[in-house]
């Protein structure tokens, strides 16, 4: 990649990504990169300077935080009910391993949610994030590390997991992409089984983390996410490829939405190598197609 141009190199680093994922002694660190917390073009001792300024805005963050609660929790009933809706979450979050280890800090999740709130005004707390933010711990050593990947990972894939800006798009290309390529589906899906692409919108707000048998499942989906690669707005060609594994059972017992919609929700413990293959073989055929003007522009 050294004999590359700057241009070309990036887009080999990516594919390379996206095609044979990344080994987790490297993801920590590739995952800064991917998300824009480091560039791609930065040197080492660049690197350690844009670090230091990450630790240190996080800490002026927390420091502003903590003198204006008083006033958030006097005078805005938003925040005490996100307060308090982030406390439930984190309570019932199962945080042990199989041998019984403790995984993940609760005190300081619950810290990094309240301060995303506060501060990301595009993203306001939903259920879920919770699950998402404990992966990026997982991945991390510092506070300031697992804030900035988050927001910058919500950033990179267009906040496409936020249900008031992306999530409510993805569902209405999600069932456009089914009428292109599989008109039959979407006849029963209009029918008798309406109702179930409208309620999967889980998938997209968790970006799919609990259909997986590991989180290094999830970390490979969420890293192809990251590329950009071969399209933007992968995670629809996701959603349909899942869609598919049910598609034949749906049409033979011409199942009602809720059926459709519990059988999603039984698509649990994938591998997401195969999931990725399958979706990018929809993406091969979408591209043999005459695509809409909304598709080809989510898309392309």
């Amino acid at each position: 990649m050294t004999t590359l141009s700057p241009e070309n190199s990036l887009s080999a680093r990516r594919s390379a990504t996206f095609i044979l994922g990344l080994h987790p002694f490297v993801r920590t660190e590739a995952w800064k990169f991917l998300t824009g917390y480091y560039s791609w073009q930065s040197s080492r001792d660049e690197r350690l300077m844009v670090d230091a300024n990450r630790r240190r805005n996080y800490k002026v963050l927390c420091q502003m935080y903590e003198k204006i609660r008083p006033l958030l929790e006097n005078l805005h009933g938003n925040f005490t009910e996100t307060r308090n809706n982030i406390a439930y979450d984190i309570q019932k979050l199962y945080d042990k391993d199989p041998l019984g280890n403790v995984l993940v800090d609760k005190k300081k999740l619950e810290k990094t949610l309240l301060l995303s709130y506060v501060c990301n005004t595009k993203a306001e707390y939903q259920r879920g994030f919770h699950e998402m933010v404990m992966l990026f711990q997982l991945m991390v050593e510092h506070d300031h590390e697992t804030f900035w990947l988050f927001q910058f990972f919500l950033q990179k894939t267009e906040h496409s997991c936020v249900i008031n800006i992306g999530v409510g798009k993805n569902l209405d290309m999600l069932n456009s992409l089914i009428a292109l390529l599989d008109p039959e589906f979407a006849e029963h899906l209009k029918g008798k089984g309406s109702g179930a692409v409208q309620s999967l919108f889980p998938w997209f707000c968790l970006c799919f983390q609990r259909a997986f048998k590991s989180f290094d499942d999830v970390w490979r989906l969420w890293e192809v996410l990251l590329t950009g690669k071969p399209c933007r707005n992968f995670q629809v060609l996701v959603a349909y490829s899942m869609l598919q594994m049910v598609r034949e059972q749906a049409l033979l017992e011409s199942m009602s939405g809720d059926a459709i919609l519990l059988a999603c929700n039984n698509l649990i413990d994938l591998d997401a190598d195969e999931l990725i293959s399958a979706a990018c073989l929809v993406y091969a055929e979408l591209m043999q197609k005459e695509i809409p003007g909304p598709l080809k522009d989510f898309f392309l």
